[in-house]
């Protein structure tokens, strides 16, 4: 019968111990920032869904601060937080758009 290959534990030394603190935190932080940022896109998209031209106004301009504060916290790359800017900022002026037509 073969025999499991043993797992590798780190030692336990009080590096290694703060080093899972650390990470652990960060994790906690890191993801509260990433909800943040989820939340407001959703948020945005669903107004530009609705068709309420006045609303998503009000929000693009937060959203895309809640991007680029995600660019500068690492939580989103800047090519994809573009992407996201110019992919919503896009959605609402073809909202604007059917509104005057």
């Amino acid at each position: 019968m073969a025999q499991a290959t043993p797992v590798k534990h780190k030692k336990r030394s009080k590096s290694v111990l703060k080093n899972i603190r650390k990470s652990a935190r960060r994790n906690v932080m890191n993801r509260g920032n990433r909800t943040r940022v989820r939340t407001a896109i959703k948020r945005l998209r669903v107004v530009l869904a609705s068709g309420d031209t006045a609303a998503a106004e009000k929000l693009l301009g937060s959203t895309q601060a809640e991007i680029d504060r995600a660019i500068r916290k690492r939580i989103l790359k800047e090519n994809t937080a573009n992407r996201y800017k110019s992919r919503l900022t896009l959605a609402l002026n073809a909202l604007r758009a059917s509104k005057k037509s």
